[in-house]
Formats: structure tokens, C-alpha cells, sequence
């Protein structure tokens, strides 16, 4: 791919929507008459994916899942953190990253402005295994009587992998592997390369990943099977995944109790109990479902 080849499809790839076209205005009607105002924010990465995906996966994948969500409930979409921690895979060129503690930050941040302009709840929509942080960032929250939740769990991925038809299990498909490629293939088809189709590559034992890094697991990059991607299997992903927010907005939506916190919705554990639905501290990511990065 040339380089003009290159400009053209990330411009072709900004107008699929990353960055939300919403004026105040869209935002104020969105807003009347809503008990509790949502807002959902892409979490990313920028990182390699070996030498098929963008460095921009895993925020091209979080901004996918938000999109699909903001088409089917009453959300307020905001644009994607497109930098955050992404230190395992820095013997990569063109990965880059910031401190656990800065992304922290930034998410409270952003909630806390939420906050002052009358948008209660806030979803973290991760693409990336290695923001552990965020995790601690729902859990602080909601301890503080706050409405946040991440999103998906890996409970939701395993649901998605198994009504799209995924093949790879969550452990096997680590990165850069059938589930990222497919969802690329369906939502920026134009971004991916040549070559996934015989990338594949495992590695189930990572035991060490957290001390060693990626590279001590993978030559390309890539720990999965793209090879069997499709771009149905993509939009079969996004849709189960926008079903099974459904139980996120109820329960963020809900009415609150006694301490400021959502009520317990109706089979659905309360936020900040430790849950990994809720995000309590477990990867939620298509290229870390399985806990992975």
C-alpha cells in the first residue's frame, strides 16, 4: 500500500465516525427529559498489530462497539482516548503509550465534567487488555457513590464469540487475532492488510506476559488465528455486544438508593460489587477477553 494509498483510507476511516458529529444542540435534545443521562467513551490503545492491522485497532475496535451501542440506546458518544497503556508491546516500532496513573486521570476527568453538565453515568467502552487501570477507575467510582461501568465484560465477549461463530477461544485469540480482524473487516475493511490470512500464530501460556512483554511470546506480533476473520462474524460481534449493554444501561439508568448508588437491577449485581460484569478489575477487550492484551 502506497502511501497516498495509506492517507486515503485513514480519511476514509474518519468519516466512518470516530469522532462524533453531534452538535450542543443534538446533545441537549438527546438529554430532555432523561432521568439519568449516559455517556459511553472508546478506550484504545495505539500499538502494533502486527504487519496486517493498524496501530489503531484497538481504538478503531472500541469506537465500532460505541457506535453500535449509540445506534441503539440513548447515549451520549464521545471521542476516543486513543493513547493509553500499551507498555508490553513497546519493543514494537510505532506503539506508544502513558502511565497507568495519567489514563486513571483522564477518565476522572472526564466523568467529573460529565458530571457538572448533568451526565450522571459514564460507560468505559475498552479495546485494550492492558488498561488494568480502568478497572480500579469503575471500582474508586462507585465506591464514591458514582455511576461508571466497563464495558465489555468477558462474559459478553464469550457470548458474542459464541452467536457469531467465532472459532478461537478467548485464551487462543489474544491479539491481532479472528475476533480483531473480524471486526475490522466489517467496520474498516479498508485498513486491513494483506497477510492475515496466514498470520496465524499461538501462544496459550503467557504466564509471564506482565514481566517479559509480547515479544517474548510472539516474533510478528500477532497471538491468534485472523486467518479465520470475516466481516460477518464482525457484525455478528458488534450486534451481540450491543445486546448485551442492554443490562448496563438498565442498571445505570435505574433508580438510585439510599447511599447515591444504582439500585440493584432486577438478576443484575449492584455496581462496585466486585463484579467482572461491572468491570471490577478483569480485561474486557477483543484482544484481551481472556485476560490478555
Amino acid at each position: 500500500m502506497s502511501g497516498s494509498d495509506i492517507r486515503t483510507a485513514a480519511t476514509a476511516a474518519a468519516a466512518y465516525g470516530l469522532v462524533p458529529a453531534d452538535t450542543t444542540e443534538d446533545v441537549r435534545a438527546r438529554g430532555a427529559g432523561a432521568a439519568t443521562q449516559v455517556a459511553v467513551l472508546p478506550v484504545g490503545s495505539f500499538e502494533q498489530h502486527g504487519p496486517y492491522l493498524p496501530l489503531a485497532t484497538d481504538t478503531l475496535v472500541a469506537c465500532a462497539i460505541a457506535r453500535e451501542i449509540a445506534g441503539t440506546y440513548p447515549v451520549h458518544l464521545l471521542p476516543p482516548v486513543t493513547i493509553a497503556c500499551s507498555h508490553e508491546h513497546a519493543a514494537w516500532p510505532g506503539t506508544v503509550s502513558i502511565s497507568s496513573v495519567t489514563l486513571h486521570a483522564v477518565v476522572r476527568d472526564i466523568a467529573a465534567s460529565l458530571r457538572r453538565s448533568g451526565v450522571e453515568a459514564l460507560v468505559l467502552v475498552n479495546g485494550h487488555g492492558g488498561n488494568y487501570v480502568l478497572g480500579n477507575a469503575v471500582q474508586e467510582s462507585s465506591a464514591r457513590g458514582e455511576r461508571m461501568a466497563l464495558f465489555p465484560a468477558p462474559e459478553d465477549w464469550e457470548a458474542a464469540r459464541e452467536r457469531s461463530g467465532v472459532a478461537t477461544s478467548l485464551l487462543t485469540d489474544m491479539h491481532a487475532g479472528e475476533i480483531e480482524t473480524s471486526i475490522l473487516l466489517h467496520a474498516h475493511p479498508e485498513l486491513v492488510r494483506p497477510g492475515y490470512e496466514s498470520a496465524d500464530f499461538t501462544a496459550d501460556d503467557r504466564r509471564h506476559l506482565l514481566t517479559l512483554g509480547m515479544s517474548a511470546y510472539t516474533d510478528s506480533g500477532v497471538i491468534g488465528r485472523p486467518s479465520l476473520g470475516s466481516a460477518e462474524k464482525g457484525k455478528e460481534l458488534l450486534a451481540s455486544l450491543a445486546d448485551s449493554f442492554g443490562a448496563y444501561f438498565a442498571l445505570l439508568t435505574s433508580g438510585t438508593g439510599a447511599a447515591g448508588t444504582p439500585a440493584r437491577a432486577s438478576g443484575t449485581p449492584a455496581l462496585g460489587t466486585g463484579t467482572p460484569a461491572l468491570g471490577a478489575g478483569a480485561p474486557t477487550t477483543g484482544d484481551a477477553a481472556a485476560g490478555s492484551e
